[in-house]
């Protein structure tokens, strides 16, 4: 009755020893610094322009009377599916303010997986135009060469931690990442935009 436990706790040994050896560890202590900083300093602007400027729910209150919350929802959703070039935290604020928060919260943690799975759609359609392929290959080389070694977890730490979900997304896509595996581990979105929206929430109400 041991063995199956055992067998189990070696294979997750041989995976951390993996990870440690292709520089998985170093990687995501790496990218925890750089993406950590400017979420700081995003929030320490909202916050010192919240209580010193302008009240942020007079901002987002704005917002809801005079966008209608279609238009914020395909706003962000076709940020989430280019690269995630708006912050996600300012659309998780905006969701706070309508009739439904929590309502909201839950559709805009799903655009953004589906922003995910067009990111990777992206990516395998990149691979069938040549000269955009050929380009590709050299502007993310680097991307590239960490989802062949890390797959499945990269997307996962990317769709939970403050890194950019789309383009792992992307390179998952371009490097023909079993979808169904995707969509297993792009989950953890909507784990990041419970946690995140608890803090925002407290920050705006």
């Amino acid at each position: 009755m041991s063995y199956p436990k055992t067998n189990k706790k070696n294979r997750l040994q041989l995976l951390h020893q993996y990870y440690k050896y292709t520089g998985f560890y170093s990687f995501l202590k790496d990218a925890l610094k750089k993406a950590i900083p400017p979420i700081i300093l995003v929030v320490a602007i909202i916050a010192a322009i919240h209580y010193f400027v302008i009240d942020l729910n007079d901002v987002l209150q704005y917002v809801i009377d005079n966008y209608s919350n279609a238009l914020v929802l395909t706003l962000f959703f076709v940020s989430e599916s280019i690269f995630g070039i708006i912050p996600p935290e300012l659309f998780i604020a905006w969701s706070d303010k309508t009739p439904n928060p929590i309502l909201y919260l839950s559709i805009i943690a799903l655009l953004s997986y589906l922003g995910g799975a067009v990111s990777y759609f992206s990516g395998r359609a990149a691979l069938k135009i040549s000269a955009v392929h050929n380009y590709l290959e050299v502007r993310m080389v680097k991307h590239l060469k960490n989802a062949r070694k890390w797959g499945g977890f990269l997307i996962l730490v990317g769709a939970l931690l403050p890194l950019p979900f789309a383009i792992a997304s992307f390179a998952a896509g371009m490097i023909k990442f079993d979808f169904k595996y995707w969509a297993i581990f792009g989950l953890a979105r909507f784990i990041r935009f419970a946690i995140y929206g608890a803090a925002i929430f407290s920050l705006v109400s």
